[in-house]
């Protein structure tokens, strides 16, 4: 007889609505896998506050187990990729979406979603990495594709507070690229943004506002996680071949841009999907993620909670008061 664990369950029955509840599950509630997972530790993504809270409707069937990814150790097996003992970790392909998610003690899954972890990297960090991470470095590495070094100039880093920002100014610190760091936050913040590697940080609120079609220009690449005006008035102040990985959509899914950037400076708008990204891409990623991030400023960025500390951790996501990353313990 399989032992339970505990869970975080989203539900929607009868007129009650979207509503999260603790339980117990057992392994006859996993859904379909070839790979069978302890969770021992997942995190607490922007995602994932729109989910547990219902901020947008993400969740594809009820009732399910939130949380985008996790990391562990494989218990039971059978794939040939994996073998009991394997430290994964896993993000996107819409687990906590469709799929029984990060937020219990087991997951079942696919082991083509699983990326098995690099010996330098204990599943503890691989959460505190997360998706958030895990996406910043498939940021980092569109940069790199569009040619980007750190010889041309500065990069700046939009919501950088958050754990994709978080992430990208260690990483980009490391790899010796000039960092400026913006955040609406940016005066509380300055200490801690400076402590993960930004050389320069400003304020948001002088992105937030539509200029001129083209701006003087001031950046050589970007990794975005706000999107809409912040992202227009970013495109309009990068250098002639330039580039700006996008990933975010914190303040919305517009984009009220022209072609100007595109066409008189050669600038490359790269969109980064790590929901979907190619098994090469991450593989990759991880390895880079064990090369290029400074564990000690991983450590800096991060803080632990446990699952009762999910769903306020979700709202205050939202309203932008969680601050690098969330390593959630299972």
């Amino acid at each position: 007889m399989s032992e339970s664990f505990r869970a975080l369950l989203a539900t929607n029955q009868g007129g009650d609505g979207h509503k999260v509840i603790f339980t117990e599950m057992s392994d006859s509630d996993l859904m379909a896998g070839d790979v069978t997972v302890k969770v021992e530790h997942s995190t607490v993504n922007y995602k994932d506050g729109l989910t547990v809270t219902n901020a947008a409707p993400m969740i594809k069937n009820y009732p399910l187990v939130p949380g985008i990814d996790f990391a562990g150790t494989v218990i039971e097996s059978s794939s040939a990729r994996f073998k009991e003992g394997d430290r994964v970790v896993l993000n996107g392909y819409g687990v906590g979406e469709g799929h029984h998610g990060g937020y219990a003690g087991k997951a079942r899954v696919k082991s083509e979603w699983l990326v098995p972890l690099p010996d330098s990297i204990s599943t503890s960090q691989a959460a505190a990495i997360g998706t958030a991470g895990y996406t910043a470095m498939l940021c980092v590495l569109a940069l790199e594709h569009a040619g980007v070094t750190p010889d041309k100039g500065s990069i700046l880093i939009t919501g950088s507070a958050g754990g994709v920002g978080s992430v990208a100014i260690a990483i980009l610190k490391k790899l010796a690229y000039h960092v400026v760091a913006s955040s609406r936050r940016f005066n509380e913040e300055a200490d801690y943004l400076r402590g993960l590697g930004a050389d320069e940080i400003v304020d948001a609120a002088e992105f937030s506002k539509a200029g001129e079609m083209l701006n003087a220009e001031r950046w050589a690449g970007a990794v975005d996680t706000v999107s809409s005006q912040t992202l227009a008035t970013v495109l309009t102040q990068i250098k002639y071949n330039g580039a700006v990985a996008a990933c975010g959509v914190a303040s919305g899914v517009d984009l009220p841009t022209n072609i100007l950037p595109f066409i008189l400076r050669g600038v490359t708008l790269a969109g980064i999907d790590s929901v979907h990204a190619l098994y090469a891409q991450r593989e990759k990623a991880w390895q880079r993620l064990a090369e290029d991030l400074d564990l000690s400023k991983l450590e800096q960025m991060t803080s632990r909670a446990t699952l009762d500390d999910v769903p306020q951790l979700c709202t205050d996501i939202l309203a932008g008061k969680v601050r690098g990353r969330v390593v959630v313990d299972l």
